[in-house]
Formats: C-alpha cells, structure tokens, sequence
C-alpha cells in the first residue's frame, strides 16, 4: 500500500462506510450491492483480457459471450429485481456498453410500458428468456432529436389487417440503434402511422427483423453494423432499412393508442405517452451522469495523492500535486458536482417510478413536470460531467492519455451521452417550453406546484435601484444560496418569455420568435435545472443524522454553489442578488472551503466505494501503487510480444540496405 494513500485516509474526519450506505440508499443496499459485486468478479467465466489490447470484433465477440453467461447466472442465482440486474450488468461490462443493453433497457422496458395485456402475454416472456432479442429503432439517417419528422411509415392494409412497413428515403433508414447491427432478431420502430387515408403522428410497432432459427435477415428487410464509432466498440449499433415489410395489426404497440380491424384509430389519453421510454432512458442517464464523474474524480484525486512533482518551497521534497491549491480547484468543485448529481440522480428514479404509477392509475397530470424535468436534467448533468471528465484526465498530466489511466474510455463510452437521447441542446429548449408555459399560467393566476412553484412569487422580481437592493444572499449559508439560485432561475425564466412576446409583437411569426430567444431560452432551462440540483443537494443534507458525515457533505453543498455562482457571476450581479465586493468574498470562501476538504478528499472518492475491478484505472488503484501497476500494464500491450516486430524485417531492415 502506497504511504501517501494510506496517511489520506488515515486523516479522514468521518466515516466512510455510512457514506456509502447513504450513496447507494441504505446500509442493506450496500451489502447487497457488494455480494453481487463479488459474484461476478469472483467468476472465472468473466475475467477477461484488457479490451485496450483487443480488435473491435474481438471485443464486440467478447461482449456478447459475457451477456449470453450473464443471462443464464441471472436465472441462476434468482436475480430480478431491475436494480439488480441492472447493477450485475455493470459489473459483467465494467461499465462499458454492450450489445444487449438495448433489449434490457429499452426494448423490454418499452414492452412494460406501452403493450396491452394481451401483447405482453405474447411478446414479453419470449423477449425475456432471449428467443426474441430486441432493439429500440427511432433515430434516422435524416433525423434524431426531432423525432416528429422521422419518415419511416407504418401503412394500416384493412384487407390482411397488416401494417405496411417502409423506409422511403435514404434519410428515412434507421441509423445508430445498439444491437441493431448484428445481435437483434427484432425491433421497436418509431414510424408514422397512416390508416384510412390520415397521418396519425409516430407509434411503436414490434417488427421481425432476423428469422428466429438462421439470424439471417428477413425479406424486405436490410440490417448491417455502421462501423466504427469514437467508442462504444463492443457494441453493434446498426441500420435497417424497410421495404414493403408486412406485420400483422397486433404488432402496433396498443396499451394506449389503438388501430380497430377495420382501420378507425382510437387516439391515447396523452400524446407524450409514446415517450414514456425516452423519459426513462434520459431519467436514467441523470445517474449515468453522476457515475461517469464520481469515478473519473476518484482516480484523479487518487493520483494527485500519490503523484509528487515540482517544488512548492526551494530544497523541499516535491509535494504531493493534490497539495496545490489549482490542482484542487479543478478537482474538488467536480467532487461536489458528483455528489450532487448522484443525489438529483436518485431523485429523479425516485420521480419517475412515482409518476409512473400515477399514469398506470389514470393520472396523467404530472407527465409534462416528468418530460420537461427529464430532459433539462439530462442536458444539465451530461454536459457538465462530459466536460469534468476531461479535466479529471488533464489533471493527471501525461498519464492520464494512456489508456490504462481509465479516463479515455469513461470518456468516450460517455460523451454520446451528450447527443443521443436526445441532443442536449434540443432537450434545453423542449425544457424552456415548459417553463415558459408555466411563466404565462402564473402571470394568470394558476398556482404551480413542484419543480415551478417559485415562478409564483413574481413580485420578488421586480428591478430596483442598485443603491436600494439588499444583499440577498448570505455566502455562508446553503439556505440562502438556494434562494439566489431560485431567484436567479425565475429571472431568467422571465426574461426569455418577455423575449418571446417581444419577439411576437414585432408580428413575426410564432416559430421565427421562439428561434430568435432561443439563447435566452437555453439560459433560463439552464438556470432552472442548477437550481433544482442546487436545492435537491441541500434538501439530501437535512436526512442525514451523522454529524460528521454531515459536516462534510455541508462543506461540498456549499462549494458546488458557490462554485456554479462563481461561474454564472453575470447573472446574480445583473439580476442584484449580489455585489461585486461579494464576488471576491466567494472567492476567499472558495479558497477556505478547499481547504477543509483537502483532508477528507480521498476518504470522499472512497466513498463511491468502486473496487479495482469496477474502476479499471492503473492511475486510481485502491492501494495507491501507481508506477508499478503501469509499468506491468505496458509489458502487455501485444507489441511487446515479441523483441524485434516484424515491420523491420518487412521494411526497415531492406531500406537500410538501399540508402
């Protein structure tokens, strides 16, 4: 055990293993947890080689031997809760994706969802025990995040009671879906409904793509793997294009909407209901968000523990780099941000399965907060944590460029996470047109609740003489920062929707308007979700009993908001919530803050509590034996598998004997 590693944990002021409990939800979730954990790591059918040493069809090989193991050890040993399997899925994969997270994730999701009694009966044990492997098919070549205008068309033929299935164009084939390419013998395709003459916007219909005895392609049907991608190399993301494919009425997804056998169509009590999945994924990734950060901030500030370099005072040792004070302020701001996207991360699981048994009840009032929340978030978390994965590896000098520092790999496995989804921009927008509907129903009158009940109290918004304002904002207290955050969000909400009506009243048209406040807009999502994260932190401290792990936790709170003021400092001095003096107070703040962290900095990365296994970083090991660990690592790269390679004795070698 490296020295520095152990002195850090030794200086700890809390408990780390109440922490975990905390993070995972209960001291029982982490022992489960841990035994799941252990299964698989304990199990020789998953040791595998390094993927970095592998080809992409050896690693996408690799994955669909290990998923095929996993599906048989899951019935073995009783595991279904979705929870667990979801968890026993990422130890198997090491976080990395692979080619049946679709059908786990999104095909059999959506059959829950969306199939009456009667399809789920004949579709979903079938999907369950792998006769039928499914995808999830909605992205076009022409189209993604605008799903209204994907081409694909299912045509209702009364005559056969069949759907007509076609991709009419190049742009209309479908593009990207995981497991699409080689490994799913059927699909969930978005398409636009036709019947008795009449477009009836996008629905879902489960289409047989590969016969269930050859896996060979069915008629009409052309299927194939779209090369290579910036990551995601175990995975087959594919094509298909559609081209008069026949499928009988029963296989349009009709929980809600409906199609009679004589073509008439029976509309669904809400139209976002065909989403309920995306809203599942993008709830999700909120999660995904906080795990890609959590684990690339333990193993930068696990090595910024044992890493040594340069000189703070002349004939010195070298300090450690975690000591520097920039070190830690590029590292400990996304420590906090980590903690506090596994909060609003658990929040929004919470929310959705909440919501989700409202629906299931016939309550559909709360499925826009769900849709408009799901969405911000999702852009929120995933830009801000895409970028601090960056400077989580940058932080780890040289180093952290190779391949066994861990870091390229959570980047490239999560960064499409900014785009697929739906693109975060997009999803920024779809966020702002719910806020600004609310904006409009309070002005009115109605009462909000949840999320935008702060757009109610309008009359704190009104602009004041500078010399006039009091300080609002108290820089010491988490109470008061949320205030400001919640204040700053409402401004901002009001200044995109009075740059709507502006817009409108210069008599241009409703679409031109909303393009021309789009950046407003975007401000006021963002501000409206930072607030929300902001408010779930420091609402996650007032459960929490034990003091030191409050204290803690507290110190983060405040370091994550004083932080994200720090970077949005514009808005709270334009808007008055602060005073310039104030800025540099935040600042000395910070400084302090950092300070107190220092101290419980590793004991904080321990808490994710990832093993070795799960990390898969030679630069964030547990015991801290860093250079060791990478030089080892480096003898197994398979150009070392032989002294000499045979590209000299091929070239340079005879070009010697020319020159």
């Amino acid at each position: 055990m490296n020295p520095d590693i152990c002195r850090e944990r030794e200086n700890a002021t809390f408990n780390t293993e109440i922490l975990t409990n905390i993070l995972d939800g209960t001291a029982e979730k982490t022992k489960r947890r841990r035994e799941i954990e252990s299964l698989v790591i304990n199990d020789p059918d998953f040791q595998h080689d390094d993927p970095n040493f592998m080809s992409r069809s050896e690693r996408y090989d690799a994955a669909v031997k290990k998923s095929s193991q996993m599906i048989m050890k899951l019935r073995d040993y009783g595991i279904s809760d979705p929870e667990e399997i979801y968890f026993y899925k990422r130890c198997v994969h090491r976080g990395f994706s692979e080619p049946l997270d679709l059908h786990l994730g999104m095909f059999l999701t959506t059959l829950l969802n969306q199939a009456s009694p009667t399809q789920l009966d004949t579709f979903f044990t079938p999907a369950w025990n792998l006769e039928i492997v499914g995808t999830y098919a909605q992205t076009e070549l022409g189209h993604g995040t605008h799903i209204r205008k994907l081409e694909t068309t299912a045509t209702y033929d009364p005559s056969t009671q069949e759907f007509v299935l076609n991709c009419p164009t190049v742009s209309s084939i479908k593009w990207w879906p995981g497991g699409l390419g080689k490994t799913s013998n059927h699909a969930i395709v978005l398409a636009q409904l036709y019947t008795l003459g009449k477009c009836h916007g996008l629905h879902a219909f489960i289409v047989p793509i590969r016969c269930m005895k050859t896996h060979q392609p069915l008629p009409g049907v052309t299927v194939g793997d779209i090369g290579p991608k910036f990551g995601f190399d175990e995975v087959d993301n594919g094509y298909l294009k559609l081209e008069n494919v026949r499928i009988p009425r029963e296989n349009m997804l009709m929980k809600y909407a409906q199609v009679e056998p004589d073509g008439s169509y029976l509309k669904p009590p809400s139209d976002k209901l065909t989403y309920g999945t995306m809203v599942f994924i993008r709830a999700m990734i909120v999660g995904e968000s906080a795990r890609a950060l959590s684990k690339s901030s333990t193993i930068a500030i696990r090595y910024s523990a044992v890493r040594h370099q340069s000189e703070l005072r002349p004939g010195e040792p070298e300090p450690q780099i975690l000591d520097y004070q920039a070190q830690q302020y590029k590292l400990f701001p996304l420590l906090a941000t980590a903690y506090a996207f596994t909060f609003v991360g658990q929040y929004m699981s919470d929310t959705y399965h909440r919501i989700t048994g409202h629906i299931n009840q016939g309550d559909f009032s709360q499925l826009p907060e769900l849709h408009a929340l799901a969405a911000g978030l999702k852009a929120f978390t995933t830009w801000t944590a895409n970028a601090g994965v960056e400077v989580c590896r940058m932080a780890c000098g040289g180093h952290g460029y190779s391949c066994c520092s861990g870091l390229p790999d959570i980047y490239v496995t999560f960064t499409p996470t900014c785009t697929y989804e739906g693109e975060n921009t997009v999803m920024m927008l779809q966020t702002a047109r719910y806020l600004v509907k609310c904006y409009r129903q309070a002005r009115e009158g109605q009462q909000l609740s949840g999320t935008v009940s702060y757009l109610n109290e309008p009359q704190r918004l009104q602009p004041q003489p500078v010399s006039s304002r009091p300080t609002v904002v108290n820089i010491n207290d988490l109470a008061s920062l949320v205030e400001a955050y919640k204040l700053r969000a409402a401004k901002l909400v009001e200044v995109a929707a009075k740059s709507l009506q502006g817009e409108l009243q210069r008599s241009i048209s409703q679409e031109d308007a909303w393009n021309n406040s789009s950046i407003e807009l975007v401000r006021a999502s963002d501000a409206h979700c930072h607030y929300v994260v902001v408010e779930l932190f420091a609402a996650k401290l007032s459960e929490i009993s034990d003091t030191a792990v409050h204290s803690v936790l507290n110190t983060l709170a405040l370091l994550y908001a004083l932080h994200g003021i720090t970077l949005n400092s514009g808005d709270f001095l334009q808007i008055g919530l602060l005073s310039v003096p104030q800025l540099s107070q935040i600042t000395q703040r910070i400084k302090a803050l950092l300070a107190e962290i220092r101290p419980n900095a590793v004991a904080l990365v321990d808490s994710f509590d990832y093993c070795d296994e799960m990390l898969n970083s030679v630069l964030g090991r547990y015991d801290g034996n860093v250079y060791e660990s990478m030089f080892e690592w480096a003898k197994r790269s398979p150009l070392n598998r032989t002294e000499v390679h045979e590209s000299y004795y091929k070239y340079m070698k005879p070009l010697r004997s020319k020159l």
